[in-house]
């Protein structure tokens, strides 16, 4: 009988699944927005709540090998849409989730009739911003002390497809 040795780097996480938000993901979507943004920025559980309570809400979660491995958090209103937040875990970034998150996201956007989509990154945010743009999302302008009255973000547009 042969023994089967594997190197780690050969062995790769099960690839993420994509559901939408349940009442039990509330801690562990906090605390990821947490460990991906720093105090001030980071939204407090009671905004999450709030966000997610809103009747234009969209959340969805990946999930990997039963944890929260990133989320998009979303709302709309007409044809409107804005992107609260995307969160994805240190182990999980650049490999695809986040697009395929956003991507997701902007379908469910569109068939509630939303043509345009907004979001908010900090202007030295510079693997924010090009995820962005390549994205299709463009620059509208720039907000002045956007977080904590101290840093810039820039406000971004996308027109969505029908």
């Amino acid at each position: 009988m042969k023994t089967r040795v594997y190197n780690a780097a050969s062995v790769q996480a099960p690839k993420p699944s994509l559901r939408d938000y349940g009442p039990g993901d509330l801690d562990a979507l906090y605390e990821l927005d947490r460990a991906c943004f720093p105090p001030g920025i980071s939204y407090s559980k009671r905004m999450l709540r709030y966000f997610l309570a809103q009747p234009g809400a969209i959340c969805i979660v990946a999930e990997s090998g039963g944890s929260v491995a990133g989320f998009l958090l979303a709302e709309s209103e007409g044809s409107t849409g804005h992107i609260i937040t995307l969160d994805i875990t240190a182990e999980q970034r650049r490999r695809g989730l986040g697009s395929a998150l956003l991507e997701k996201a902007e379908r469910r956007l569109a068939t509630r009739g939303v043509r345009e989509v907004e979001i908010e990154t900090a202007t030295e945010n510079e693997a924010g911003v090009a995820f962005w743009h390549r994205h299709g999302y463009r620059d509208s302008g720039v907000l002045r002390g956007y977080y904590l009255g101290r840093h810039d973000a820039y406000a971004m547009r996308k027109r969505l497809a029908p």
